[in-house]
């Protein structure tokens, strides 16, 4: 089973890039080929046999991974399975891509595997990155209707299938918008918990740019994959839950801003998910109102 790496960086980040390639290159059986995108800055000195591409401009996180997708031929096609990992992250065993051959192997459904982030000093997994509601055990492994944008691997046939990450959205519930698109052809999510790539702890950036892209891309997401009557049920849920988060007075004009946006401009192709996919979520612990 060939697998490919896909790495966006913006070029601020060159020793833990290197530090990342390196655990990359280190990974037992047959090499895996790696493609590095700078997304609108040029690129370190990197280790001799990743591939580079250069983009002009920073287009975003998900449309620079389709750049990287690309670069595998169309929809990653040269390679079986394509890993996306943080250029700041760390892969930290040395049997993660053979851990992911063998669940492809083992399971024909299964499309993307969601690693698990720890921070490296304490090991610790925060909630957040826990694509569940029932998060509090990051160590338990299950199936789920989400995954990690920046630690993951995506059977490429998924992309063969239901096409890549949604340039438009820019940053911001791309992974959501394709876990669903998987989800709905047919394909299984899991998140496994003895994959592992190593993170600082980090929170998400909090200003207005942030508010904003979440709220419009919240809306987007439900307006090209729910069924209409869910639409109003799935951003009513989420405009009351904002709300009784209190945020403060600018965040709140940013979110309130992002979902007018999210409204009233174009989201990009409507392929409503089936009533079975609905279900099927449901009964995975997240129906598609939360």
């Amino acid at each position: 089973m060939r697998i490919g790496a896909v790495v966006l960086t913006m070029g601020n980040r060159p020793e833990e890039l290197r530090a990342l390639l390196d655990s990359v290159a280190k990974q037992h059986g047959d090499p895996i080929e790696t493609v590095v995108v700078g997304n609108g800055s040029p690129l370190p000195e990197l280790p001799d046999g990743v591939r580079t591409v250069e983009l002009p401009e920073n287009v975003g996180i998900p449309a620079g991974r389709n750049v990287g997708i690309e670069a595998f031929g169309p929809g990653g096609s040269d390679v079986d399975v394509l890993l996306f990992l943080d250029d700041d992250g760390l892969l930290a065993r040395e049997d993660t891509a053979e851990l992911c051959r063998e669940a492809f192997a083992a399971d024909r459904e299964l499309g993307i595997i969601s690693f698990r982030i720890a921070d490296p000093d304490t090991g610790e997994t925060q909630r957040r990155h826990v694509p569940r509601l029932r998060a509090s055990d990051p160590m338990r492994s299950s199936r789920v209707t989400t995954f990690l944008g920046g630690a993951n691997a995506v059977r490429t046939h998924v992309f063969e299938e239901v096409g890549g990450l949604p340039d438009d959205f820019f940053y911001a519930h791309e992974e959501t918008d394709l876990a669903w698109r998987a989800l709905d052809a047919g394909w299984q999510i899991d998140y496994r918990s003895d994959m592992v790539l190593f993170h600082p702890t980090t929170a998400p950036a909090r200003h207005a740019v942030y508010h904003r892209m979440v709220a419009r891309n919240r809306v987007w997401l439900a307006r090209r994959n729910l069924p209409a009557l869910l639409v109003p049920v799935y951003l009513g849920v989420w405009f009351l839950l904002t709300l009784a988060r209190r945020p403060s007075r600018p965040a709140l004009r940013a979110w309130l801003g992002g979902f007018k946006e999210g409204c009233v401009t174009p989201c990009g192709p409507r392929r409503p998910m089936k009533w079975a996919t609905v279900w099927r979520l449901t009964r995975l612990g997240r129906p598609p109102v939360i």
